[in-house]
C-alpha cells in the first residue's frame, strides 16, 4: 500500500521527479505513471484513457458488491470467537478467525479475488495475551503503527522491548478523506485479504537456514476490554496480534546478534555511512536477505522495513541487515479480475503475487529500489550466483516443510502443501532469478563516497570492462584503505555515477577501450580534482563532470564533458525529502 517514506538524495543527484495526477485528492500517478516529459501526447492519452476506463469499471463492479459506503475510522474487531468449548483451558487459549469479514460470494471472488479469504475466516488456536504474565510482566512504552497496522511497544523489567502488531490491517488512512466513505475505501480494505495473515510465522525457519537475522513472532489474542491496556483497551481488545522481540536494546542485541554493539534504523545507518567510509554496509549479507525476500515474494521492502546491527571489525564498523515486518510475504493479489488488471506491468506492477514461478522480478523490487541502489552497488554477478546456490542448498525440502508447518494447523490444512510446493519451485529458480535481479541493479550504479577525502580510481579496459576502486585518503593524499572495488561490464551497466559528497576528492580515470560505460562524476562540496586520461572509441563523451567552477580542477581528456555551474552549492551529504505522500 502507498505510504510516506523518508529517502535520501545525494548532492546534485539527478532525480527526475514524477508529475502528480490527482482526482479529488487521490494520487493516480502510481497507477498511470505520469512522466515529466509530456511530449508523447498519444502515449499519455492512452494511459489516461485506460485509467479512466478502469476507474469506471471499478466503480460499477465494486459498488455492486459493496452497496453500503464504509464508515470513516478503523474497522471493528476482525477476530471473532470460535467454539472455545473444544479447548481444555479456554482461559488460556481461544479459537478465533483473523478476519471472517473478508468472505465474499463466488461472484465477488471472481471480480475481487479469492485471495486468502478462507485463511482469514478459518478459526485458529491462539494463546490469550496476559500483559502481567508474559515475559515476567510487560509495561506499555508507546503506541505505534502506521496508516495500516495497530501496534504497541512493550518493555519488560530488564529493558527488553517487544512489539505487538495487529494481524488485520486497516489501510483506509492512506486515502484522502473524500474517498474513505466510498467504494474505493471498501475496495482498499477488502484487498487486505490478498495478504496471508500468518506469513510472518513461516519466515523464521527459512531465515535461520539462510543466515538472515530474524525475529520469531508468536500469535496471541487480546481479550475484549482488557484493562491492562489502559486507555488502549478498546483499540486492542478482541483482536489477533503477532508478538515479537525488537532488536533495539542491549539485552536483545547480546542475546540474538552475538558481538553486535548496537542496532540502528536505516536513516541512522545511512547517515553514518555517508559521514565516514569507516562505516561499511555488509552488502553481501544484504544481498542474501534480499534473495530471501524474492523467495517469499515480499515486495514491500522499503528502507523503513530494516534495522541494522553494528559490528566492530578492524577499526571499521560493519552494518548487517535485520529485516522487519513481513506483512506482504506470500501475498496473492492477481487472482481476481479487478486486482489482476490493477497489477499489470502498465499499472501497479509492484503488487507481485506468490506463485510457483517468478513473474515480474522488476515489479517485485520496485519498493526497495532506493535502498538496493545504496546497499548493493558492490555485489557482482558472481556473488549473486554464489549466494543463490548457497541458499538453495540451505533451504532443503525439510526446512521448507518445517516452515510451512509453522502455519496454524487449520491453515496448513487449507494451503500448507501448496505453500511448500511454491517455496520449493521458487527455490529451484533462485539462481536465474538472482541473475535477473542483478541485471536490473547493474543498469545504473551509484558509487558513493563519504564526507571525507577519497580517491576514485577508474580504469577502462578491453572487452568493455570498467574497474572502479575507492580509497580513503590520509595525509599527503596517500591511499590508506580500499573501501570499494568492482568491475563493471558495458553490456550490463550503461551508467556509473560517482558521488564524492564532502571532502577534497580525487578522481583519476585512465585506460583505453573499444567500448565502455558512461561515467558521471558528482564532485560535491570541497576542492575536487578530476584527471581524465581515458579514451573510448566512438564520438560520444563517456566521462561527464558535474560540479561548480570554483570547486573542481579538471584535466580533461578526449572523451570528457564538463557541466560546471557558476555558483557553488553548499549542500549537506544528504537531504531528507518525502515521496509517495
Amino acid at each position: 500500500m502507498p505510504r510516506s517514506l523518508k529517502i535520501y538524495v545525494f548532492w546534485r543527484f539527478p532525480v527526475k521527479e514524477a508529475g502528480r495526477l490527482s482526482f479529488f485528492g487521490l494520487n493516480l500517478s502510481p497507477l498511470i505513471k505520469v512522466k515529466v516529459n509530456f511530449k508523447s501526447n498519444a502515449y499519455m492519452k492512452r494511459r489516461i484513457l485506460l485509467a479512466l476506463v478502469g476507474v469506471l469499471v471499478l466503480y460499477g463492479l465494486v459498488t455492486f458488491f459493496f452497496a453500503d459506503p464504509v464508515p470513516d475510522g478503523r474497522i471493528p474487531s476482525s477476530a471473532i470467537f470460535g467454539d472455545n468449548s473444544l479447548l481444555q483451558h479456554p482461559q488460556d487459549c481461544v479459537l478465533v478467525s483473523a478476519g471472517s469479514h473478508y468472505q465474499r460470494s463466488k461472484a465477488g471472488e471472481f471480480f475481487l479475488g479469492k485471495h486468502y479469504r478462507e485463511v482469514w475466516a478459518v478459526p485458529v488456536k491462539a494463546k490469550v495475551f496476559h500483559m502481567n504474565e508474559v515475559e515476567g510482566g510487560l509495561s506499555i512504552e508507546k503506541l505505534g503503527g502506521g496508516m495500516q497496522t495497530t501496534s504497541l511497544t512493550l518493555t519488560d523489567k530488564t529493558g527488553r522491548r517487544f512489539a505487538l502488531r495487529s494481524v488485520d490491517k486497516d489501510p483506509i488512512q492512506v486515502l484522502p478523506a473524500f474517498w474513505r466513505k466510498t467504494f474505493i475505501g471498501s475496495f482498499v480494505r477488502d484487498q487486505v485479504s490478498a495478504t496471508n495473515p500468518y506469513a510472518a510465522l513461516v519466515v523464521p525457519p527459512l531465515a535461520k537456514a539462510a543466515q538472515v537475522f530474524h525475529s520469531s513472532p508468536k500469535l496471541v489474542y487480546v481479550l475484549p476490554a482488557d484493562q491492562d491496556f489502559k486507555q488502549y483497551s478498546n483499540l486492542f481488545g478482541s483482536k489477533l496480534f503477532l508478538m515479537e522481540e525488537k532488536f533495539t536494546s542491549r539485552a536483545s542485541v547480546a542475546k540474538e546478534l552475538g558481538a553486535a554493539t548496537q542496532v540502528v534504523d536505516t536513516d541512522q545507518m545511512l547517515h553514518r555511512r555517508f559521514q565516514s567510509s569507516r562505516h561499511r554496509i555488509d552488502q553481501w549479507a544484504f544481498a542474501r536477505a534480499r534473495l530471501l525476500d524474492l523467495l517469499l515474494s515480499d515486495w514491500d521492502r522499503h528502507e523503513g522495513q530494516w534495522d541494522w546491527a553494528a559490528f566492530n571489525q578492524e577499526n571499521e564498523i560493519w552494518y548487517k541487515p535485520i529485516p522487519k515486518d513481513r506483512d506482504q510475504a506470500l501475498c496473492l493479489y492477481d487472482d481476481g479480475l479487478i486486482p489482476w488488471l490493477a497489477t499489470r506491468k502498465f499499472a501497479a506492477r509492484k503488487f507481485e503475487s506468490f506463485h510457483p514461478k517468478f513473474k515480474d522480478v522488476f515489479g517485485l523490487t520496485i519498493n526497495a529500489a532506493f535502498l538496493d541502489a545504496r546497499a548493493l552497488s558492490e555485489v557482482s554477478l558472481v556473488d549473486f550466483r554464489r549466494l543463490a546456490r548457497e541458499m538453495q542448498v540451505a533451504l532443503s525440502d525439510s526446512v521448507l516443510r518445517v516452515a510451512a508447518h509453522r502455519l496454524p494447523p487449520p491453515v496448513y490444512a487449507l494451503i500448507g502443501e501448496e505453500t511448500f510446493q511454491k517455496l520449493r519451485s521458487r527455490r529451484q529458480l533462485l539462481v536465474q532469478t538472482a541473475e535477473e535481479y542483478y541485471k536490473i541493479l547493474a543498469k545504473e550504479v551509484a558509487v558513493v563516497g563519504a564526507d571525507e577525502p577519497e580517491r576514485f580510481v577508474v580504469q577502462r579496459l578491453s572487452q568493455g570492462k570498467t574497474v572502479v576502486e575507492v580509497y580513503r585518503l590520509g595525509k599527503g593524499n596517500i591511499n590508506i584503505a580500499k573501501v570499494y572495488s568492482r568491475t563493471f561490464f558495458a553490456d550490463e551497466t550503461q551508467q556509473i555515477n560517482l558521488y564524492g559528497l564532502k571532502g577534497d576528492d580525487i578522481f583519476d580515470i585512465s585506460g583505453s577501450a573499444g567500448k565502455g560505460s558512461y561515467v558521471t562524476i558528482y564532485g560535491g562540496a570541497g576542492k575536487d580534482q578530476v584527471t581524465d586520461k581515458s579514451n573510448v572509441e566512438g564520438w560520444r563523451k563517456k566521462t561527464v563532470v558535474v560540479d561548480d567552477k570554483k570547486g573542481v580542477l579538471v584535466q580533461a581528456g578526449p572523451i570528457t564533458e564538463t557541466e560546471l555551474s557558476a555558483t557553488p552549492t553548499d549542500v549537506p551529504a544528504f537531504v531528507r525529502v518525502r515521496l509517495r505522500e
